[in-house]
């Protein structure tokens, strides 16, 4: 029983409690075996705290000195994979206090926590090491989205296939396929960068659930960790997750563009397709079957955003119910938070090294058009006529049905054949068999000639250095 207690003395709370914790409990209860990595910021809200201590009195010059030089070594510990880890250490905040004081004396270590609570602790750190790892998704996000221009500059004249509903439709070029994604992926930057300055808002000085008795200077102290404002609402500050809610959608969104990306690169990869080939160090082998090359990578893709979707959506259910500010159950948002950041960031170096490494075939690709491709092009060429498109469209796909029916290719089909169908196609119809000139005519604003292709390039190095 003293044992026990003894345990329950040294947590943070302890003081109110006669009896230890069951060891489940205790167990079930810790967030250390994850918030640790929080060290480096738990450690900086630390000495922004009590520095903004000694600026109200609390703590005198040499206090907070001994603190601050105390935390550094405690930093330097966790640096150097050191520190020793304790049975009552149940969080980052009660390792780092208790740590504090058996270097500098409990007395001093003591008067830290005056006038703060973990619930303003814990949601410091976490906002702290999101907008760190935040700007470093934006950073590769970036890269990314420049690998895809790069492709789409220099790959700019090959042609290929465009499909709606999986089905051949029109001829398009590589690079706007490219650009496709790639505007999707500069739209989910822009997303990110809005997250982070929503993210990037201090509670430190909130306390419990009430505020700060001791005229604690929040605005210093947020200044001091690189926060760009307050949250002005002490009951909201300690139980929003609001930002790690956000975050989690945000990266369910980028990871459903992703999965897209992928699936079609999948699509393309295969042997039906043949238009790309991955690099061996983005492809596995079959145990069995030695011919395949499997997109792995890919495939990870798109199921890890199953991955992404199911952290969001548990987070949401764990929320939804809770009452007015901090609830143990807020607990949750942390591990599923770490695992998500891990999962897309890494999910986004991926697929940068797929495409920057990715292999085409320009000579599958064109060889992949196919004349019935270009029967909008007779219409097109009928409204330049002066004919209504409806009727362009009728006469249009009377010539596709010519072409069915005497099993041949559009292509093949004779000029008095075509004439045949309706006087006003005329000998310079033959024009609109042209795969190249059929792209070029799609010149207006996002579109997939040479010159709309470029625009697009132009506005997404915009899109980059907007920032």
């Amino acid at each position: 029983m003293a044992s026990e207690k003894k345990v329950a003395d040294n947590m943070l709370w302890g003081g109110r409690f006669t009896q230890g914790l069951d060891p489940v409990m205790e167990q079930y209860n810790a967030s250390l075996p994850y918030d640790r990595r929080f060290y480096t910021q738990d450690i900086a809200g630390s000495i922004a705290f009590a520095r903004a201590n000694m600026n109200n009195g609390i703590l005198t010059a040499d206090e907070f000195a001994a603190i601050e030089k105390g935390l550094g070594e405690v930093k330097k510990e966790w640096a150097n994979n050191t520190f020793e880890v304790k049975a009552n250490d149940e969080d980052i905040h009660t390792a780092n206090e208790r740590r504090l004081g058996e270097i500098i004396g409990k007395d001093i270590a003591g008067k830290l926590h005056t006038g703060r609570s973990r619930n303003d602790q814990v949601a410091t750190d976490m906002r702290l090491w999101l907008r760190d790892e935040l700007r470093k998704i934006e950073k590769i996000l970036e890269d990314f989205v420049k690998v895809n221009i790069a492709r789409a500059e220099n790959e700019i004249d090959v042609l290929i296939p465009g499909y709606t509903h999986l089905q051949k439709a029109q001829p398009v070029r590589w690079s706007h396929w490219v650009l496709s994604h790639a505007t999707a992926f500069a739209s989910e930057l822009e997303r990110l960068r809005e997250v982070i300055k929503r993210v990037n808002r201090s509670p430190l000085g909130c306390g419990a659930l009430a505020g700060n008795p001791f005229n604690i200077d929040r605005e210093a102290m947020a200044k001091e960790l690189g926060f760009e404002g307050l949250l002005y609402n002490s009951l909201n500050a300690v139980g929003d997750r609001d930002f790690v809610f956000e975050t989690l959608q945000w990266g369910s969104s980028f990871m459903l563009k992703i999965s897209r990306w992928a699936e079609d690169l999948i699509i393309y990869s295969s042997l039906e397709f043949g238009f790309v080939r991955l690099a061996d160090a983005y492809s596995t082998g079959s145990s069995l079957m030695p011919q395949k090359k499997n997109s792995d990578s890919l495939e990870l893709l798109r199921g890890k955003s199953g991955r992404a979707f199911g952290q969001m959506a548990g987070l949401f259910c764990t929320i939804k119910g809770l009452p007015t500010t901090y609830n143990k159950d807020l607990q949750e948002s942390v591990e599923p938070l770490i695992d998500h950041i891990k999962t897309v960031s890494d999910s986004i170096l991926i697929a940068t090294g797929v495409l920057s490494t990715l292999t085409i075939f320009p000579e599958k690709m064109h060889a992949a058009l196919t004349p019935e491709m270009l029967a909008t092009e007779f219409a097109d060429y009928l409204v330049r006529k002066g004919v209504p498109f409806r009727e362009g469209h009728h006469i249009s796909g009377r010539v596709v049905a010519l072409a069915e029916s005497e099993g041949v290719p559009m292509d093949k089909l004779s000029l008095e054949q075509l004439k045949g169908i309706d006087a006003r196609l005329g000998d310079d119809v033959v024009e609109c068999l042209d795969y190249e000139r059929a792209v070029e005519l799609k010149s207006a604003i996002g579109g997939t000639s040479k010159s709309a292709v470029r625009e697009q390039i132009v506005i997404l190095k915009k899109t980059l250095e907007s920032n």
